[in-house]
């Protein structure tokens, strides 16, 4: 076995530490550019800087090649990293997460790059979007048999690459509850075999917020760790359960999930928001 390796685990210790010390490098840049982000909004310099974005990168490159790291891992970090920071300042993200291909430029996107705030005209008409717990009441009339197979439908293509290469398998016969509490919906579901289903049990765990708050968690718009620090999602009951879920959106491979699906929570969450935003600006 290779644990009885002379030498390998002082070696694989060193390893686990370097590796701490990125996710704690890329926790501090993540908390940086959410900073950066309101200081942007606060001058009214909104929008992506690609100029600066690709100084990033050369820069990465440049060091990459004095300190003997081929440039494309740096690249791929780098892509990564400045991904998120569009994400944590409500950019637009390339939708493959920011990567390069090895081509060393910015992958252009066909949706906009800038989080432009909306006019007067829409914001009036927002105002005017009831909130979702006026909405409700509407929701009775579906019956929870077709809520229960839309909601396995959409975790079916949101979770496909999980499920299908086993870092889902710790949710087996386990019970996941979601709350969505604004709109009064609830739901347990559990892995059984290679499918997430919609089961009538008591949830081990629940996570319960708005349904604004989960749209932008959904759409990558808010990260788990700042919506749960904030209390806008609450996590009951089994904690270990709970956490390995949260660490799963948190590592969930935004790439592999249909471009259509991730356009239309992208969207759906920057309208609940702003709708959100202007209906508490009414007073």
């Amino acid at each position: 076995m290779t644990e009885r390796t002379p030498g390998l685990t002082p070696v694989r210790l060193a390893i686990d530490g370097v590796d701490d010390g990125l996710v704690l490098l890329l926790a501090a840049r993540q908390r940086l550019a959410k900073l950066a982000g309101r200081l942007k909004v606060a001058s009214g310099a909104n929008g992506r800087d690609i100029a600066r974005e690709r100084r990033v990168r050369q820069r990465a490159e440049t060091l990459a090649a004095k300190v003997g790291l081929r440039p494309g891992i740096a690249e791929h970090v780098l892509g990564m990293a400045i991904g998120d920071a569009c994400r944590a300042q409500g950019l637009e993200a390339d939708l493959d997460q920011g990567g390069q291909g090895g081509t060393g430029r910015m992958i252009a996107t066909t949706m906009h790059t800038t989080t432009t705030p909306p006019t007067s005209s829409a914001h009036a008409l927002l105002r005017f979007v009831p909130p979702p717990r006026r909405i409700a009441p509407l929701l009775k009339v579906i019956p929870p048999a077709v809520q229960a197979r839309l909601l396995e439908r959409a975790m079916a293509k949101v979770l496909a690459a999980p499920i299908t290469d086993g870092t889902l398998d710790f949710m087996a016969g386990r019970r996941l509850g979601i709350e969505v509490k604004d709109l009064g919906l609830r739901w347990v579901v559990e892995l059984q075999g290679e499918r997430l289903l919609v089961v009538d049990a008591p949830a081990e765990a629940t996570v319960r917020g708005t349904a604004t708050d989960l749209l932008l968690l959904a759409g990558r718009l808010e990260d788990a760790d700042t919506l749960f620090f904030q209390r806008r999602l609450v996590l009951t009951g089994d904690v270990e359960l709970g956490l390995t879920a949260r660490n799963l959106l948190d590592r969930l491979p935004w790439e592999k999930v249909p471009l259509g699906l991730r356009i239309a929570l992208n969207r759906g969450a920057r309208f609940a928001d702003a709708a959100r935003t202007a209906y508490h600006a009414k007073g």
